[in-house]
């Protein structure tokens, strides 16, 4: 029986979805589980498996085209079948799209460009490689690429557009037009909802110095241990997520949500990191933060990190946040606010440690001192529980040991 190959949705509130490229070609043999497309939402571009077996076929989507959560786009054929006659009918989803089919966007197809080259079965490339090659110039097919099975990586075109090689400036200007630079679609729908958090939930924010020498005496002691276990070297973000899990298990307001019918209590505590990619910030998720070990923190962050910059989070990454950590520190911020990431009631901000002239005792020392502030929605949590949070945070960061499993 034949599979239809629709339109995903990633996320609640997604209408539409941009389809970036189709890993496998019409007539392919494909197997269920294995990668399919490319999709664009606002939070990531994902790779999407095939439902099952067959032969991919009646294909009537190309990249670039902007198309409505549900809608049929090809399907998976098995041997003998024909594409059936409503191979364009849509699937309901219950969204506005479905009353009102969006306006699809179908930008001219470049000869050399990436999609192109995707198209018509070149090796496989990363969303970074693709979008680098448009900026510097480069022409794909002229690229060996370094990756498994020949893949293009972001490291092989910047190598061809340092060397000359492959540089084709009639195809690939690498001038943007004067005081405009051109959006992706993570980057344009990432405004939105900034904009609308912003202007919809009513923000609040706390903020607490706090000494982190018990964190950094914590990080020097688990380093050795968990580098020979889990080949990894953890970072402050590591505990900071594994702290901040175990103390949203105490604030369920904080692990919560704003609904229409009244605040959603959540049972997970799954703790998100921004992660800063190309033109964008995406959220990865790090599940369970309130009872994972620190070494799994560690190995979940990295790849999480990894595959955001190469554009291959799969939905899985990027849903179910129940809560958001923003660490700055590695760029030298001392102390900044976040924007709440809905329908989730705080988010974290970190900045760096430095040493600081601080009280202690009635005499000035100086101490690593870290700034967090806490962005919350009014509408779930008051002052006084986002304090009580925070405090819990503070005292957990000064005493790692009592929280966490520390030898």
């Amino acid at each position: 029986m034949a599979l239809s190959v629709v339109m995903p949705a990633l996320e609640m509130a997604q209408e539409t979805g941009t389809l970036v490229a189709w890993l496998k070609q019409e007539g392919e043999q494909v197997r269920k589980g294995e990668m399919l497309l490319e999709v664009e939402t606002d939070k990531a571009v994902v790779e999407i498996e095939a439902a099952g077996d067959g032969l991919l076929g009646g294909i009537t989507a190309k990249p670039g085209d902007v198309i409505p959560v549900g809608q049929t786009i090809a399907w998976i054929l098995q041997p003998g079948e024909s594409v059936p006659v409503a191979a364009v009918a849509s699937t309901p989803t219950g969204r506005r799209s479905d009353a009102a089919p969006a306006r699809w966007e179908q930008p001219p197809a470049e000869a050399g460009g990436a999609a192109g080259a995707r198209a018509t079965g070149s090796a496989r490339m990363s969303p970074k490689a693709r979008r680098l090659a448009q900026e510097h110039g480069v022409d794909i097919a002229s690229v060996k690429g370094s990756g498994p099975g020949g893949e293009v990586l972001a490291d092989d075109i910047l190598a061809a557009a340092t060397s000359g090689s492959g540089s084709s400036a009639a195809v690939h200007p690498q001038t943007v037009p004067t005081g405009v630079e051109p959006l992706s679609s993570v980057g344009r729908l990432m405004a939105e909802r900034t904009t609308q958090s912003w202007t919809s939930a009513p923000h609040f924010f706390v903020t607490r110095e706090v000494d982190a020498t018990a964190l950094n005496a914590a990080r020097a002691t688990l380093i050795p241990a968990i580098d020979a276990s889990h080949g990894i070297k953890i970072t402050h973000t590591d505990l900071l997520v594994a702290l901040a899990g175990r103390a949203l298990r105490k604030h369920p307001r904080l692990n919560a949500s704003w609904t229409a019918a009244g605040i959603a209590l959540h049972q997970d505590v799954n703790v998100a990191l921004a992660m800063a990619v190309e033109h964008a910030v995406v959220t990865a998720v790090v599940r369970g933060a309130d009872t994972a070990a620190i070494g799994e923190i560690a190995v979940r962050r990295r790849d999480l990190a990894d595959r955001a910059r190469a554009g291959r989070l799969q939905p899985a990454d990027i849903t179910g946040a129940t809560f958001t950590l923003s660490n700055l520190g590695m760029y030298g911020v001392d102390a900044f606010t976040a924007i709440i990431v809905p329908p989730q009631a705080g988010i974290l901000a970190v900045g760096a440690i430095t040493d600081r002239v601080v009280a202690v005792g009635g005499a000035a020392v100086v101490r690593p001192m870290m700034t967090m502030t806490l962005s919350a929605d009014h509408r779930v949590v008051d002052g006084a529980m986002a304090a009580a949070f925070l405090a819990d945070v503070v005292a957990a960061i000064r005493d790692p040991a009592s929280w966490l499993s520390i030898a």
